[in-house]
């Protein structure tokens, strides 16, 4: 298998690679086909879950387990993964900011901190849906995202 790639680092970038365009069309392209603002915040933590429960990779969210396998390993592996993830938190945190803008979330909310927050959520979430094999997880954090997100909390509050 090396042969065809010229080294165990080629493997892995294309299948890193091939992990993106996968993310990109089950969990970002969703989000992006949402009205801006908090309907893509949601859409994009909705598709997330939808792509775990569709059970896409058999280990969870790819990038969940990349991370953690490559963190102690310096190399442009661990460099693609980390930007990967890098650009998964700014996307979120760009509709958090429009959210914001838009006074459907309240303007005290840092888009930083709820970007980390929700980041947080889905991470726990693969971590326990992959460990326990439960569906009730997605449902738990699906409630979750809606309670941090939806009304009396900033979610369709016109605030200033």
């Amino acid at each position: 298998m090396y042969a065809h790639f010229g080294s165990k680092q080629e493997l892995q970038l294309a299948t890193v690679e091939e992990a993106e365009r996968i993310f990109a069309e089950e969990v970002v392209q969703p989000a992006l086909a949402a009205p801006p603002g908090l309907a893509q915040l949601m859409a994009v933590c909705e598709a997330f879950f939808d792509y775990l429960q569709r059970r896409t990779f058999p280990g969870g969210c790819f990038f969940a387990a990349a991370a953690l396998e490559m963190s102690t390993r310096p190399a442009p592996v661990k460099e693609r993964v980390a930007a990967f993830q890098t650009g998964f938190v700014a996307l979120i945190r760009g509709f958090t900011a429009t959210a914001i803008e838009q006074h459907e979330l309240p303007a005290s909310d840092d888009p930083g901190r709820l970007a980390f927050e929700l980041n947080g959520i889905i991470l726990a979430t693969n971590a326990s849906f992959v460990l326990h094999d439960d569906p009730a997880v997605l449902d738990l954090a699906r409630q979750i995202v809606h309670q941090r997100l939806g009304p009396g909390n900033g979610g369709n509050a016109d605030r200033s």
